[in-house]
């Protein structure tokens, strides 16, 4: 498999005057499966420690977990027979260094709540995935996928490598 199927992004050097120093993007559609969400997981963790966030920090444990909820509920809560998930990861380094997972999967009706919200369920039932990732991601959120149907789930994490 390669990355960047389908997507233009790929790793971006950007000049010193640009307000961002650099900005690294991996992005790849993956099986809906558990298989898939645990390939995307690895790959997350190799493409950081190839951009300098080292196995082992807790910026990187951070980081692939998020990544890893994100894929496992895209399978779990987001799939359609037939249809891939998709995720892309993007590292800029300034201001201050911030990895964004985004994880899009085709299943619009079935979308993210945040714990304590009305109609929601007990995370004592399952759904503590997202605590999970409220705990970890500075900010998360969803937005309908562009053009498509379904959903797009982001979180945000800000890697202070200076404590690491």
């Amino acid at each position: 498999m390669t990355s960047n199927i389908g997507s233009p992004i790929g790793p971006i050097q950007l000049s010193a005057t640009s307000p961002y120093l650099t900005s690294r993007t991996f992005a790849m559609r993956f099986t809906s499966t558990p298989r898939g969400a645990r390939l995307a997981r690895r790959l997350v963790a190799v493409r950081l420690d190839e951009w300098g966030v080292p196995y082992g920090s807790e910026a990187h444990e951070g980081v692939v977990l998020v990544a890893a909820e994100l894929a496992a509920n895209a399978v779990r809560h987001g799939h359609v027979p037939g249809r891939d998930f998709h995720l892309s990861l993007r590292v800029t380094d300034a201001p201050r260094p911030v990895a964004r997972v985004e994880v899009s999967d085709t299943r619009a009706e079935r979308l993210p709540l945040r714990h304590g919200h009305p109609g929601e369920t007990d995370p004592a039932e399952g759904g503590r995935g997202l605590l999970l990732v409220g705990g970890l991601a500075q900010r998360w959120g969803w937005h309908p996928r562009p053009g498509a149907p379904g959903k797009t789930v982001w979180a945000e994490c800000v890697l202070d490598r200076g404590t690491e």
